[in-house]
């Protein structure tokens, strides 16, 4: 699970997404507490504070309507409908909001977030406002559902690091396979703070580098899929590069280790404890 900070963070940045992506002048929403209760923490474009604070429940209003359905609820106009509950007119009428459209973000089967998007007059949102919301709340739930993946191996393999050399063959192998998964998920990431530290705990499942060539983070991706015997397509797919791109990696990562094979390379990488 992600950190509430963290998932406050990246919220925001979705709000400022969707703003620009589907040409509404104002966006709000925030964290989503065990699935059923809404706290509005982030506003952009607003006018007044009326909205902030609020704790919507599943049910209440437009937000609890989304979350109840688990799906993007749209209201041409807001005042009218008779689609929610009005338990938050007050609030609303005070920011001026007319037309709105609320998405839920659901990772994992629970919603974790609310994103809002509303205008202040009487609209009726077109597909392409609807289609740029709907991305944007999908977009997130690939980023918390990321982090959460990597807060749980980080957390799950970092207390044993020691383990990793002189174990079994099957439990080397499955350190092996939470290796590569790991970097498979860092080089997705571009915070480069969670990075980093995803970075340090892969240095940590294979002991102290060896004194030697020293591999980029790039390197070391490309040399991971060879290990676990991908091609270059299978390579350049799981990490978003294009196949010539691997293959001067590749390269790369072969001279620096004296290697003229891929196999070489890999071996030469573990025995610089490069490579679990």
């Amino acid at each position: 699970m992600t950190s509430a900070a963290e998932t406050t963070a990246e919220v925001r940045r979705a709000l400022a997404r969707l703003r620009s992506a589907a040409g509404v002048p104002l966006s709000f929403g925030g964290e989503v507490v065990d699935g059923k209760r809404l706290r509005m923490t982030e506003l952009l474009g607003n006018t007044t504070t009326s909205l902030l604070g609020l704790v919507v429940a599943e049910g209440k209003g437009l937000g609890g309507r989304a979350i109840g359905v688990r799906k993007p609820v749209v209201l041409p106009d807001y005042y009218t409908s008779d689609a929610i509950s009005h338990h938050f007119d007050r609030a609303v009428k005070a920011e001026g909001v007319r037309s709105v459209m609320a998405v839920p973000v659901i990772v994992h089967r629970t919603v974790r977030a609310v994103l809002y998007g509303a205008v202040r007059e009487h609209v009726r949102f077109g597909d392409r406002s609807v289609t740029a919301m709907v991305e944007v709340a999908r977009d997130l739930e690939q980023e918390l559902a990321v982090r959460a993946e990597v807060r749980r191996r980080l957390e799950l393999l970092a207390p044993e690091p020691e383990a990793a050399p002189t174990g079994k063959p099957a439990e080397l192998e499955a350190l092996r396979e939470s290796h590569a998964e790991l970097r498979r998920i860092a080089a997705a990431i571009a915070d480069p703070e969670l990075r980093s530290r995803i970075d340090a705990v892969c240095q940590s499942l294979t002991g102290d580098p060896v004194r030697g060539p020293s591999l980029s983070a790039r390197e070391l991706d490309v040399l991971e899929g060879a290990a676990a015997g991908q091609t270059n397509a299978d390579i350049a797919a799981a990490l978003g590069l294009g196949p010539e791109t691997v293959k001067s990696y590749l390269r790369n990562a072969m001279r620096k280790l004296d290697a003229k094979t891929r196999l070489q390379a890999v071996n030469a990488a573990r025995r610089a404890n490069l490579l679990p």
